[in-house]
């Protein structure tokens, strides 16, 4: 494998595996407040950008990371939106 792309596995693996104290956070405690919903969204459309970024490049660090990173943060919003308080 060439150091470029091993690198990029490599960066993608720990920015991916970034969010997963998030997600068990959130899932554990039932407790997204904190988490700003347009942050969330502006990141997921951020991720799918460098998925197709990563496809029309062929990059398979790029596509495996953002798509990784994108279940994760579908996660994030599925728990925002179900522990939302409809009072505030």
């Amino acid at each position: 494998m060439d150091t470029i792309v091993l690198v990029g596995y490599i960066a993608g693996a720990l920015t991916t595996i970034s969010f997963v104290p998030q997600v068990l956070r959130a899932w554990k405690l039932g407790e997204t407040r904190d988490l700003s919903l347009a942050m969330l969204l502006l990141f997921a459309l951020g991720i799918l950008l460098w998925t197709s970024y990563g496809i029309w490049t062929g990059s398979m660090p790029i596509i495996l990371a953002n798509v990784i990173t994108f279940v994760l943060i579908l996660i994030l919003l599925g728990l925002k939106v179900r522990n939302r308080d409809p009072f505030r």
